[in-house]
């Protein structure tokens, strides 16, 4: 962090860097890879420009369907101050400061990670029944939203509706779960023509000056959500991916607890992680990485 800007910093994040300027926020993606909620330290290089990226996309692709806090990427229109913040163009946002929800909005279209444990427990998902006999990464019959709680420390708890309506209230919770599935039904249309499943994704939404929901932090990003490859998908495991579950399989192969500190990551995984995120960007986007690269390094 420098120190021109230490006055500024208001909050870390297990990836972000949070800088606050009045109404506004940058919002700056490092390459710090978080898993089992705790922060490994070996960085994945240009991991924070991937999520920055395709935040910007999905923000620009849904503002129709959904406000967001999304002002720029561009580091021109950066207050001055951060306009000479080193490494950060493509890895920064400048946003709208909102007050965010005590809440993750989680929307299932598949039955995998913690919501496979539940079901072959109870029958059912964050108090969803569905039929039996579903096997692993089954499509589900429609979309679930499955919030969780934001944990301080330790790992968020899925929660069902009763209690995402103690924490929200019944109409910010109803509204919440109406604009998450449509995010999540509008996203997972358009991936898959481009050859990716969402399996799942994670939503925040704040209320802005105006009281309007609006949806903040990252959107359907590799960090955020669950990216298979359609033509190596198939029901009955863990399908491939494209976002952090490689680095989570490696880690599974490892005799460590879980707990801080983690391992350092092993070069060839670093590359291959790097690889699946950077291919999520372009098979999403449409666009190599490198342009976007080019692009906003010739804008700082």
């Amino acid at each position: 962090m420098p120190d021109t800007l230490s006055h500024l910093h208001e909050a870390s994040g297990k990836v972000r860097e949070l800088y606050g300027f009045g109404d506004r926020l940058l919002l700056v993606a490092s390459d710090r890879m978080s898993a089992f909620d705790v922060v490994l330290p070996t960085p994945i290089p240009d991991k924070g420009r991937v999520l920055t990226g395709l935040s910007r996309f999905w923000f620009e692709r849904t503002r129709d369907l959904v406000p967001n806090h999304m002002i720029s990427v561009d580091v021109a229109d950066f207050p001055a101050e951060a306009r000479d913040m080193p490494d950060v163009a493509g890895r920064a946002m400048l946003a709208t400061r909102l007050t965010m929800l005590p809440i993750e909005c989680v929307v299932r279209g598949y039955l995998v990670g913690s919501g496979w444990k539940d079901y072959r427990a109870t029958g059912s998902v964050c108090g969803h029944a569905l039929p039996g006999g579903l096997r692993e990464a089954d499509k589900l019959p429609e979309p679930l939203f499955t919030p969780s709680t934001k944990a301080t420390e330790g790992h968020d708890a899925n929660i069902d509706r009763a209690a995402g309506v103690a924490l929200v209230g019944e109409e910010r919770f109803a509204r919440i779960e109406e604009l998450s599935i449509a995010l999540y039904r509008a996203a997972a249309d358009y991936a898959l023509e481009r050859g990716i499943i969402i399996a799942d994704t994670k939503f925040e939404f704040g209320e802005d000056a105006q009281g309007r929901i609006v949806v903040g932090d990252e959107v359907l990003t590799p960090d955020s959500s669950r990216f298979w490859p359609v033509d190596e998908y198939a029901p009955g495991g863990s399908p491939p991916s494209y976002d952090k579950q490689y680095v989570r399989n490696w880690l599974e192969t490892l005799d460590w607890d879980k707990t801080p500190p983690g391992p350092e990551i092993p070069a060839e995984v670093v590359a291959g992680t790097r690889a699946r995120y950077v291919e999520a960007y372009e098979r999403i986007t449409g666009e190599p990485f490198d342009a976007y690269l080019d692009a906003t390094r010739s804008r700082a």
